[in-house]
């Protein structure tokens, strides 16, 4: 069994993946997402929806324009995602 790096856990990965897909993390936290992603294969999963996400709609949605209510109901969903992971 692979071991995932203890200092990104998945949870930490849905909190940052749109940055990382958009090229805004920093280079000590990039290597440590891209070392993740090589330990776990449900994150590499996550990311390619993602990817595939923002691919579909054309651009990653500004946080600015999400709804409150809506952010809520987002976080709490990922929240179920990563707990059940």
């Amino acid at each position: 069994m692979t071991s995932l790096p203890e200092d990104l856990p998945c949870r930490d990965i849905v909190e940052v993946v749109t940055s990382y897909l958009e090229g805004n993390l920093d280079a000590p936290l990039r290597a440590r997402f891209d070392a993740h992603l090589a330990a776990c294969p449900d994150c590499v999963m996550y990311v390619d929806q993602m990817r595939q996400t923002i691919t579909l709609v054309g651009s990653a949605v500004d946080p600015m324009a999400v709804t409150p209510e809506l952010r809520d109901d987002l976080k709490r969903a990922f929240e179920d995602w990563a707990g059940a992971a």
